[in-house]
């Protein structure tokens, strides 16, 4: 009776994701067997982890080997959920229903740390031991890519066998070559990852003991093996040899009515809160004609583009680019933009493509804590913007604004009301009837920046001043306030700059049911937050990042940190700069 419900119930799960695989278009499967099997996993749901371009290109990138099928493999919803533990069926593939255990690699694109918890659940569903050091040649190779692994991937390390650090695109195909040759040889697992842990942009954290002082901190790092001291991160250095844009069409998206096509990768403007900025430098752009053909090719699936890239409004020819969008009868899609290169004419484009809001991130509301996180952007520039926005008739706006910056005081927060107010009455004196929304995070330090050394603002504090925005605003129904959980982003804030300590929290948690169980998984454990979250470092501590050198000079990274300090300002990326250490 019970192998009866038992497969009743998977027939229902694989039901489910058939369902899904045909509403698309552009997926490839392959019968089982054809190719080797690769499960390519994001850690939370097909809605979100379809929206993620990067997690396409890497789809591709695998498909276009005539030796690999990569299948995905997303977090299935509580209702599937339930049905995959009910039923004791492990978790599948989209592309071929088949349990994720058979396959020999199996790698996560992590993106936030708040998904860590959902990678753990992933694991066990997956009938999956959590732990590393417990999987056995039977077992698939786990693999971490994306941000998370490229700024920081120790409080992972003790769940994965390896993290690729940096740009996926190339490394992902020379980790094949090694692995499949390793396997060919008859190598064991170590010996393959030994192989593995060779090439550039490939950190396998078991040949890496974490050593700690007498005081609790990091004393260093304990090379296990002839392996690399530090891992160089990987990058693409010309956009144009690599496709980017989507690959599958789902209505299943944030972006349904969107191709997304991404422009640029990387930014010079040196925002010193932003890891994408550090991490993902040098700044590069996709060509014109490159960018024009993913345009044509587009128009064949979808009426609108999405502009994938950090800084959009600073695309060399983006007027040029939104002239030629609109000439073949299609709309066009931006996220965010910046304030002080916003155009008339990719404001104009934007309104004719139907946008009815146009979002900027001052990230603070004085000019005085702009230069402390060197924002760069002025009070006129944003007037500005919003009155091209305005004129241009698109009614709203948005800012992202964050709360609990270093150096930031209760005068600040009054700025950010302040500008709020003066924002609203321009829009106002344009003729606007709009709704100005102010979208509001705490800040979290995160590796590799200059603010990796600064401690969180006591969260006691940050929900007051969150709560003072909130209030200010309470009675005005054309200024909207969407706060995020500060409580969630205080986890993030350990979990960004944690170390492998951190593994025995998330495993704690795990067990007691994910984020929900996090206080009680520190207390179980014996860790204190506080010591993630509040203690100022000092220039010469060791980080858990630090096995990793994604280029930058250390002395550029506390230089930028002083002069943050001293409200001072650095200037945009440059040809033939070499300051930061990316470009020498």
């Amino acid at each position: 009776m019970y192998g009866d419900v038992k497969h009743s119930m998977s027939w229902q799960l694989r039901e489910k994701l058939q369902k899904t695989l045909i509403a698309e278009l552009g997926a490839q499967v392959y019968a089982p067997g054809s190719r080797k099997g690769f499960v390519l996993a994001y850690p939370n749901t097909y809605n979100v982890g379809m929206s993620n371009l990067g997690f396409q290109i890497i789809y591709q990138e695998i498909n276009r080997r005539g030796d690999t099928a990569c299948e995905r493999l997303f977090l299935p919803d509580k209702k599937d959920t339930d049905e995959y533990r009910r039923t004791n069926t492990p978790l599948l593939t989209l592309e071929t229903q088949r349990p994720v255990h058979e396959f020999e690699i199996l790698a996560f694109a992590v993106s936030f740390e708040m998904d860590y918890f959902n990678l753990l659940n992933m694991l066990a569903l997956g009938k999956i031991p959590l732990v590393a050091a417990r999987r056995d040649e039977n077992h698939p190779l786990v693999i971490i890519g994306g941000p998370c692994a490229t700024f920081n991937p120790e409080p992972l390390a003790d769940f994965i066998d390896v993290a690729i650090v940096g740009e996926g695109e190339e490394v992902i195909n020379e980790f094949l070559d090694v692995y499949y040759h390793g396997r060919k040889a008859g190598l064991s697992r170590s010996e393959i990852l030994l192989n593995l842990a060779g090439i550039d942009g490939v950190y396998v954290p078991r040949f890496y003991h974490p050593e700690y002082g007498i005081n609790g901190l990091l004393s260093g790092y304990k090379q296990l093996t002839n392996v690399p001291a530090r891992i160089s991160r990987r990058w693409i250095k010309r956009l144009d040899d690599y496709p980017a844009q989507t690959v599958i069409i789902t209505d299943e998206t944030e972006f349904r009515d969107m191709f997304l096509i991404e422009i640029s990768r990387g930014c010079g403007r040196h925002c010193r809160f932003c890891m994408a900025g550090y991490c993902f430098r040098r700044p590069r752009v996709r060509s014109y004609d490159r960018v024009v053909a993913a345009v044509d090719f587009a128009a064949k699936y979808r009426s609108k583009v999405g502009l994938v890239g950090a800084a959009i409004s600073d695309y060399p020819d983006i007027d040029r680019l939104c002239e030629y969008i609109l000439s073949q009868g299609m709309k066009l899609s931006v996220a965010s933009l910046r304030a002080d290169s916003l155009t008339p004419t990719l404001a104009n484009a934007l309104a004719v493509s139907g946008h009815k809001t146009l979002t900027l991130a001052p990230e603070a509301g004085s000019e005085r804590l702009r230069r402390v996180i060197n924002k760069g952007i002025t009070d006129e520039d944003l007037a500005k913007a919003v009155g091209l926005a305005i004129r241009a008739g698109i009614p709203n706006i948005r800012l992202y604004i964050m709360v609990g910056l270093p150096y930031e005081t209760d005068e600040d927060i009054a700025s950010i009301i302040a500008m709020t107010v003066t924002l609203k009455r321009e829009m106002e004196r344009l003729g606007s009837k709009g709704r100005l929304t102010l979208s509001v995070n705490p800040f979290v330090p995160k590796p590799f920046t200059p603010f990796q050394w600064v401690p969180m603002v006591d969260l006691s504090v940050v929900e007051k001043r969150l709560k003072t925005i909130q209030l200010a605003f309470k009675a005005d129904k054309g200024i909207e306030v969407l706060v995020e959980s500060p409580r969630e982003a205080y986890i993030q804030g350990v979990l960004a700059r944690g170390d492998r300590r951190l593994g025995e929290v998330l495993l704690a948690a795990q067990k007691r049911g994910g984020i929900k169980a996090w206080r009680q998984a520190l207390k179980e454990t014996g860790i204190n937050q506080e010591d993630y979250l509040y203690r100022c470092r000092t220039f010469d501590e060791i980080f858990p990042w630090q096995v990793l050198d994604i280029g930058l000079a250390d002395a550029y990274l506390k230089e930028e940190c002083n002069k943050a300090a001293a409200k001072k300002s650095t200037a945009v990326c440059l040809p033939g700069c070499t300051r930061c250490g990316v470009c020498q």
